[in-house]
């Protein structure tokens, strides 16, 4: 880890703390799931309302396996992609309960073998459930870790590789909590408080303000 690296994380650390903290309400690892699949393109504090209600009334994998198409779009219908989210839960609900005897899996192919599964969902659960180290592409690790010079790469994946290499072990999880917060309060997508961040003498941004 480099001098530069270190600093960032050990101010991210200061500011946000150490302590992991998963924004998405629940009560067990399959509700886990379901919430981060409905957070694709969606926000958490959206997730978490609808999922207030949601997780009443379908409080089983069953429910959720043998709901009706039409009446779970109804009732995630607030949610963006609705239509396919609905479809991916019900199928994600019958593998777990057919294929995988009720248990979410934790191997990196079982969960990206489930529908509305990809690498991020899945890194999400291996992290939050399993204790797993892994890192988080989302919009906000993206767009943040391009402007402090982590990675030049546009794809997750990628950018999943290469921000392996440049963070230890212990802060993959931590990052992207941190980052999320960092990215929702200061570095925006557009108009960044660049004259309020507490990284701007360390960010490789071309764009940021003086």
């Amino acid at each position: 880890m480099t001098k530069r690296t270190k600093q960032i994380l050990d101010r991210l650390d200061q500011m946000y703390g150490t302590q992991a903290i998963c924004y998405l309400n629940h009560d067990n690892d399959w509700q886990l799931l379901i919430a981060v699949i409905l957070s694709a393109q969606c926000t958490d504090a959206r997730v978490n309302i609808v999922t207030a209600d949601l997780f009443q009334k379908y409080d089983s994998l069953e429910k959720f396996a043998n709901a009706s198409l039409e009446e779970l779009e109804q009732d995630i219908h607030s949610i963006g992609f609705y239509h396919s989210k609905a479809r991916n839960i019900i199928s994600c609900c019958r593998d777990l309960i057919y294929r995988f005897g009720g248990e979410v899996p934790s191997a990196m192919e079982d969960l990206t073998s489930l529908a509305g599964v990809g690498r991020k969902t899945a890194n999400v659960i291996r992290g939050n459930v399993f204790h797993e180290p892994s890192v988080v592409v989302d919009t906000h690790v993206k767009r943040i870790s391009n402007r402090l010079g982590f990675t030049k790469e546009s794809d997750p994946a990628k950018i999943e590789q290469d921000l392996m290499k440049v963070l230890p072990k212990d802060h993959w999880i931590l990052y992207n909590m941190q980052i999320i917060t960092f990215g929702r309060n200061i570095c925006f997508a557009r108009s960044p408080k660049c004259s309020e961040c507490f990284l701007r003498d360390l960010c490789k941004a071309e764009d940021r303000k003086h």
